[in-house]
């Protein structure tokens, strides 16, 4: 991130996989309905459901409907669709990282300005400084309450504000074993369910799913075993 957050990097797509059913038809909504439940009956914390409409092509092309399964700034994709005389199931992990635009800064100096504006003919030039500074106070003690346990909701929340959240990830929430232990755990169990569900769809009507294309995370290849060099002696 560089300074104060500001990113053009777009949503990066970590992980992805897709598996084909031949002689195998589905509408799409009854496995969404079904993944819905699964996650339900799991009862994954933090994690937000909805369905979502993503362009075929371009603006003017048909959309397809996928699945969103969205906690933190990590993201599932899942879509269920026929191709031809077959059917597929892909999955999609996407990580958004925090962005502050420029027009969302000139957007928060404006209301920064009409505050101060505001504090100074209401309370004078002393007084005014005062409130001021309290209410940066203020808003980094919300920051605080944020971390606090019990209140995933609040940093939640936060970490949807425009500039706001990207803020608060930077300077106050911490990176902790525990997050990182709990985010694993999403980004193992979501996609496990998304095929466990998906295996069991098509296996209830006789027909086998076949995985035809993965690709291993980013940063797989550095926990593969590394075969050790033959000797030339």
């Amino acid at each position: 991130m560089g300074m104060l957050g500001i990113k053009s990097k777009k949503d990066e797509v970590l992980d992805h996989w897709i598996s084909f059913a031949d002689g195998f038809s589905l509408p799409a909504r009854e496995f969404y309905d079904a993944v819905e439940k699964e996650m339900a009956a799991r009862k994954v914390p933090g994690m937000e459901l909805s369905r979502v409409e993503y362009a075929e092509g371009g603006l003017l092309s048909d959309k397809r409907l996928y699945l969103r399964m969205l906690r933190e700034r990590l993201a599932f994709d899942t879509c269920a669709s026929p191709f031809g005389n077959s059917y597929f199931f892909s999955c999609r992990t996407v990580h958004s990282p925090p962005v502050i635009k420029v027009w969302q800064i000139l957007v928060a100096l404006c209301l920064l300005w009409a505050l101060c504006v505001c504090l100074l003919k209401l309370l004078g030039l002393t007084f005014a400084m005062v409130a001021f500074v309290a209410f940066f106070f203020a808003i980094a003690q919300v920051f605080q309450n944020a971390l606090a346990p019990g209140f995933s909701d609040l940093d939640a929340a936060l970490m949807k504000i425009p500039i706001l959240g990207p803020s608060y990830e930077r300077w106050f929430r911490k990176e902790t074993y525990y997050r990182e232990d709990t985010r694993l755990v999403y980004l193992k169990t979501v996609p496990a369910i998304i095929k466990a569900v998906a295996e069991e769809m098509t296996a209830a009507r006789g027909v086998k799913l076949v995985q035809q294309y993965e690709r291993a995370p980013i940063f797989g290849e550095l926990y593969k075993p590394v075969v050790p060099a033959q000797s030339n002696k």
